[in-house]
């Protein structure tokens, strides 16, 4: 067993080595044989996270900008950081801090349409001058908070139309088409630079999603007579579920540069925030069987935990068997899942497919939960883990 470390190049040539309390192992298997511990555990996978990162950073015509939220763990920070991710969309003074800890000298942008007043001080403060709004109210706010700063670069949320995502991010946030308008006239008085920035939904399954959106925006922009600076066209590209295919990721490259290019937006600055795409499949978490009744299994980990969108999403999350050189049958067969809590919504319906012999004290690995698992589990009913570990 050893600990994960990175090596991350600073300002002016400086080098130094970050090293974070995650211990490696070479298999969950190996794992497995010394853990006694009771909890559910996290399992990261950095080389399945430096490869995302290798496909957005070497395949789409835009700023890589890890969307913090979808797993802010210092380890993956750092090895995105490592590996060439140099931009960060972050909400909060906890995010800001965790990747001026794990990312030093990384660009940070508060892309939250809603902030409060002592984030907005905070984040000046530390040298962010990316902000995002999507009203006059919070335009207000940045520029009293920043003390009428001269150089800050302003982004507009636009309101676009619903698409094909999975998880439609309509009704929360974004100017309709007028109040854009209206905002990009008072950015061209108030700000360095100005941009606009929307979001086509979490698991977007249409690449023409983008298309659409940079249509839009070409709209908006002509009917406004204000040109951008920038333009961030913002997070959703999916990662493939059990019954959930999706198309290649280069489908979404070429379906947004085909699109930068057809509306004008070639010279221009150009933004992305992939969040669950760069970490997803690079974590998983390991939970053991505490009872099985019939084809229902008991786990100690459920839907207050990171398996919050098995339960109240109803997604089909990829499930395998981890043995520890026993030996198990191949039949498959599909099963329920509950969790640890007294709560009965604490259900995982399915069906998760595993071998039929699966018993109590055996260790099952739900993955692709690299991005939203850890992040959103919480401790309800006293059921939480600390302990994480990485696979080499």
């Amino acid at each position: 067993m050893q600990h994960i470390s990175s090596v991350v190049s600073l300002h002016q040539g400086e080098v130094r080595r970050s090293y974070f309390s995650v211990d490696v192992h070479d298999s969950l298997s190996s794992f497995l044989k010394s853990y006694d511990g009771d909890d559910f555990v996290y399992v990261l996978y950095p080389g399945v996270m430096r490869r995302a990162a290798r496909t957005f950073l070497d395949g789409l015509r835009a700023k890589t900008m890890y969307a913090v939220k979808a797993n802010a763990h210092g380890a993956v920070i750092a090895t995105l950081f490592d590996e060439g991710v140099r931009t960060f969309e972050l909400a909060s003074i906890k995010e800001i801090e965790l990747v001026r800890e794990h990312a030093p000298g990384a660009e940070m942008y508060l892309m939250h349409p809603v902030k409060s007043r002592r984030l907005i001080r905070h984040a000046y403060a530390v040298g962010i001058r990316h902000f995002a709004l999507d009203c006059a109210e919070e335009l207000n706010k940045i520029l009293e908070e920043t003390g009428q700063a001269q150089d800050l670069h302003l982004h507009v949320r636009l309101s676009i139309p619903k698409g094909g995502a999975a998880m439609p991010l309509v009704g929360k946030f974004g100017a309709d088409f007028e109040t854009a308008i209206a905002l990009l006239h008072r950015l061209d008085i108030v700000a360095a630079k100005k941009g606009l920035c929307f979001h086509v939904g979490s698991q977007s399954m249409d690449p023409q999603d983008y298309a659409r959106a940079i249509s839009y925006v070409r709209q908006l922009v002509d009917a406004s007579g204000v040109d951008i600076d920038s333009l961030d066209i913002g997070g959703g590209f999916p990662v493939a579920y059990p019954d959930m295919p999706v198309r290649p990721m280069q489908d979404y490259f070429d379906a947004i540069h085909q699109a930068l290019d057809t509306h004008g937006f070639a010279g221009i600055e150009v933004m992305a925030e992939p969040g669950r795409s760069l970490c997803a499949e690079g974590g998983s978490t390991l939970a053991r069987v505490e009872l099985r009744k019939g084809q229902d299994l008991y786990l100690n980990d459920g839907t207050y935990g990171s398996l919050f969108d098995a339960g109240m999403c109803a997604w089909k999350y990829p499930t395998r068997l981890v043995t520890q050189g026993d030996e198990t049958t191949e039949e498959l067969a599909n099963f329920r899942f509950f969790g640890p809590t007294c709560d009965s919504l604490d259900t995982m319906n399915g069906p998760f497919a595993l071998p039929n012999d699966v018993a109590e004290g055996d260790w099952i690995e739900v993955q692709h939960l690299g991005a939203y698992g850890q992040a959103i589990a919480g401790d309800f009913n006293g059921f939480s883990s600390n302990t994480v570990i990485a696979i080499l």
